[in-house]
Order: C-alpha cells, then structure tokens, then sequence
C-alpha cells in the first residue's frame, strides 16, 4: 500500500467535477475579456529562478540535474515562463499579448492551510500595455470570474497598493535602506509578531523611530494619499499615488471599483513587482490567507533580453480559492452528474448502442452498461452516477417497437416509439412524464 507523497493530493472524481466546474467559470470569464490560451512546460532552467530571485530560491524549489545534466526545476510560478516566451517571439506577437494558462506548479514548502507543494493556478497576463486601463481590466477579469463563481460583493475584497509609494517612501528616510528587503517584511507584516516584523524593517536599515513613522504612513487613508507626496517631496511617489487613482479610476469605468480598498501594506513578496499591486482576501476574515494577487511587473521582460514591455497580471489558486466558496457556501456541488444511463435486458446492445450515439451526439452525457450487470445492478449503478434518466431497452419492449424512460428522481416511466426515440426528446422534465 502507497501513500501519496506529502504536499500532493488526489481529487477523486465528485471533487474533481466541483473544481472543473470552478476552472471553467474562470477561463470562460478571462476568454470573455480576449485572452488567449497557452501552453507551457513543467520544467524550465534553474538559474532562470536563480537569476531573478537569488540562489537562495532553489531552497524553496524542486531541483534536480536531469539525464542531460542540466539543473532543472519544476516550475513554481509562470510570469517568469511567459516572459521568456515572449522574449522568443516578440517581433513577431501583436501588442497588447493577452494570455492565460491553467496548470500545476510545484514548491518545496510547509504545508498549511491552503498551500500544498502542488498547487494549481489560472495565470492571466497582459505584455505590452502601461495603461492604468490594463491593470483595472486584470482586476475586473478575477472580480467577474469571483462573482461568476456565485460569490457577493460582501463575499471578498482586493487589497490593492503600488510598489513605488512604498519604494519612494523609503527613499525618503535618511540612511542606506534595503528598498526590497524592507518590501518583503512589509508583506509579512500581517503574517507575523509586531516585534519581528519590526526587526525585518531594522534589519533593512530603518531606525527604531523610522520603522514606527514608515508603518503610520502605511495606514494612510484613500482620500489623504496627497499627504504621502508631501512627506516623500518626490515625483517618483507623486507619480505613483497619481498611477494608483487612475488604476482605481479605471476600475470604477469597468464596474468593479467596488471591490477594491487602499491597502499600503499590501506589498506582493517577489521583487519583480514594479506598480500596482493587488491581493484578493476573504472580507469575513475566516479564510486567513491571502486568496490570490496580481499586480504590474513592467522590467521583467528587459530583464530576460527582450525590449521593454509593460506587463501585468494576476494568478488565482484553485486552493484557497475553494476555501472562499466553501464558506460562502457557493462551492459546486462534489457530485457526479449523468444525463442518461442506457440500460439494457438481453440481446439489446445494437439498439442501445444507437440510442447512447444519438443522445451524446446531442452533447448529453451519457452511460451504459461495459459490465455485463443484471437489470437491477445496472439500475443501482445509473442511482449512483446521479442518471436523470434511464433509457430501458429491453427485448421485451422492443418486440412492441417501444423503449422506457424512466425518471430516476421520482421513479415515473413512460414508454416511447424506439424509432423516434431520441427525436423530440431532450432531457425530460416532470411533465413529461404526466
């Protein structure tokens, strides 16, 4: 007997149709917008991990030298993928590229609620545009795909920020500050005690009294963002709160303002982020982490050889995402659903066989015996995979030119021509069976 390994997980069927139900909502919102479908490998070259976040990523990552003897790595994210796939072709790819990809990823990390070492994720990006437009358009394809998922306003909110307010605040306090390394503690900040978040920001090169005054400043309200241009006195943050409001602006144009609230503290963890960011949380608080984020990331494509490019984009993860619904009480039902089970008694499997086709060919689902089972056995197993209706075809009723039809729910039955049988017949409702 084999356990699973730690961090990967199973999804039987009646799971696995609820999760197909919620990536389809997804995908089916970000086609609705015109972004297009891709492709994209499960292993890529260590260094490109190690060239944009350090060495010290591979910690994180599943490394391994292959046959060839090239460092490899599953991949843990996809922007630095669709970056160099954009880098290969950019010639040639029409601006703005709109792409988006559901697919596995894999990190070596603590397992805890809501992260696993595979996780799955629907990557939505777009290369090429610096239009606040962009951005509010990224917000709007998560907002929509959420509310497509049955969730309220009430439901959720997006914690949205902008890198270079808290960059250009930073650069403001006197002293040599690690500008990212004090990012990343603010990133944390939710997640740990006041007294190390405090000594991330120390370590990072603020003072004591800097670190309280940099924390106020974080708490500053929408309507007062001018206050943070006058203590910073730089265009770089100026132009950065007046990039936020259009963002914010344009949200407001595509309908979705509503679900966005200022939140300087939000801060997006990796270092490629570079504008706007964003963080999806559950408004009620009960699902603790973060559910997905986005944001800008405009140096990335430069930084692997292509031309500058603006980009931005956003990732939801189908873990904590089915914890949201889960208590929002609109996660879809884990159930197996079956539109038909043909059933047959005796030497009926040619007739059968056409019923099945036709009914499939209509695009219902459809099932039928593969067992050899007795009539009662089969009628349990269509009760089993939630058959609407059986289809009996029996010898019997075939000497009369007829099939059954019976209504698995409330056990009514009718009988039919089998020649015009499927022919007007289409997912039979109560009444028909009156």
């Amino acid at each position: 007997m084999y356990d699973h390994v730690k961090g990967f997980r199973d999804f039987y069927a009646p799971e696995m149709a609820a999760r197909r139900e919620t990536i389809d909502t997804v995908e089916s919102v970000a086609r609705g917008y015109g972004f297009r479908e891709v492709g994209t490998p499960a292993l890529e070259s260590a260094q490109m991990y190690a060239d944009k976040s350090g060495e010290e990523i591979l910690e994180e990552l599943y490394v391994f030298e292959d046959k060839g003897g090239r460092k490899v790595a599953l991949t843990p994210e996809l922007t630095p993928t669709v970056a160099r796939m954009v880098v290969a072709k950019q010639q040639a790819l029409a601006k703005p590229i709109k792409w988006f990809s559901t697919r596995p990823f894999w990190r070596y990390e603590q397992v805890q609620q809501g992260r696993f070492r595979e996780f799955y994720q629907t990557n939505i990006d777009i290369f090429g545009s610096s239009e606040p437009t962009a951005d509010a358009e990224v917000l709007a394809v998560a907002a929509d795909a959420l509310t497509g998922l049955g969730l309220e306003p009430t439901d959720f909110e997006f914690r949205v920020s902008h890198r270079d307010i808290l960059g250009g605040l930073l650069a403001a306090f006197d002293g040599e500050i690690d500008q990212q390394a004090a990012i990343r503690a603010v990133d944390k900040r939710e997640k740990i005690e006041r007294d190390s978040y405090a000594d991330l920001l120390t370590t990072a090169g603020l003072s004591p009294a800097q670190v309280d005054r940099f924390d106020d400043l974080l708490t500053t309200p929408a309507d007062r963002l001018t206050e943070l241009v006058s203590f910073a006195g730089t265009d770089r943050v100026a132009a950065a709160v007046g990039n936020l409001q259009a963002v914010l602006d344009a949200a407001a144009d595509l309908g979705v303002r509503e679900y966005c609230s200022l939140s300087l503290t939000t801060a997006r963890g990796l270092d490629y982020y570079t504008g706007v960011v964003f963080e999806c949380f559950d408004a009620t608080g009960d699902v603790s982490r973060s559910v997905f984020g986005g944001g800008r990331y405009d140096d990335l494509i430069e930084g692997f050889g292509g031309q500058p490019t603006p980009a931005v984009g956003v990732a939801p993860g189908y873990a904590t995402l089915a914890l949201l619904c889960q208590r929002a009480g609109v996660w879809p039902a884990e159930e197996l659903a079956t539109d038909y089970y043909v059933l047959q008694v005796g030497e009926t499997r040619e007739t059968a066989a056409r019923i099945a086709r036709d009914l499939r060919g209509r695009g219902h689902v459809v099932e039928s015996d593969v067992s050899g089972r007795s009539f009662g056995a089969q009628l349990d197993y269509a009760d089993s995979i939630n058959a609407e209706t059986v289809v009996i075809v029996g010898e019997r009723d075939l000497a009369d030119g007829e099939v059954t039809l019976k209504q698995m729910s409330s056990g009514d039955q009718q009988q039919v021509p089998v020649e015009a049988f499927p022919g007007d017949h289409d997912r039979p409702t109560v009444d028909d069976f009156d």
